[in-house]
């Protein structure tokens, strides 16, 4: 373990990371979307469309319904295990912790009040009106430029953050910041691109492996 811990932020994807599989599957099967997901899915998966063309088509699954609907589908969502006691262990260890996702703030909102994060950075693509979620417009998918808020709010720089995620579009992150965690990626591409490669069902083994990983030179 490094004498003293360098990360002073550490940033977690949310969907195929803290979840376990990807967390708009459960909203689509709940709204009967489970067709239109699975056909984007593949398309994206297959490169023929881009991210941000997936991230459109999986939004406008919770279009006309409520972020209450949506809320308490991600709340049933399983999620890895130690989540809350992890985040609690790198605030211990001075660090501030973060999602850094293609979510909404209706989603994301939900983990930081269950978990503890202390920020997050995702997309606003939709309009709220009296609680139901508009169409899905101008979507852009960018986690470095969130990566950058998130710095600037946590007053460091990209050498002493810590990004954990799984899929392509944590690559740049990850060749942004001092150190990079792939967490159960199926992606040959994710995994090169890391520091350090993870299995894990359990958040605590996860920051147990972080405490140990030095910025890379």
């Amino acid at each position: 373990m490094p004498a003293t811990f360098p990360w002073r932020l550490v940033t977690f994807d949310v969907d195929g990371t803290l979840t376990r599989g990807h967390g708009w599957r459960p909203i689509a099967a709940a709204f009967g979307r489970l067709p239109e997901y699975d056909a984007s899915n593949r398309r994206f998966l297959a490169r023929a469309s881009g991210e941000d063309e997936h991230l459109a088509d999986l939004l406008n699954i919770a279009t006309g319904h409520t972020t209450s609907e949506v809320g308490a589908i991600v709340d049933a969502t399983p999620t890895l295990a130690g989540i809350a006691e992890g985040v609690r262990t790198l605030h211990a260890l001075g660090a501030r912790v973060a999602l850094l996702t293609h979510n909404p703030r209706y989603v994301t909102d939900r983990y930081l009040a269950r978990f503890g994060f202390d920020d997050c950075e995702g997309v606003d693509a939709q309009d709220i009106v009296a609680g139901r979620i508009g169409p899905a417009e101008g979507v852009r998918a960018d986690k470095r430029l969130g990566l950058g808020r998130l710095l600037d709010r946590a007053a460091t720089d990209a050498r002493h953050a810590v990004h954990v995620g799984d899929g392509w579009a944590d690559i740049p992150v990850f060749r942004t910041v001092g150190g990079a965690v792939a967490l159960n990626s199926a992606l040959p591409e994710v995994n090169a691109a890391a520091d350090l490669r993870l299995t894990a069902d359990d958040l605590r083994e996860v920051v147990g492996a972080i405490e140990r990983l030095g910025p890379r030179s």
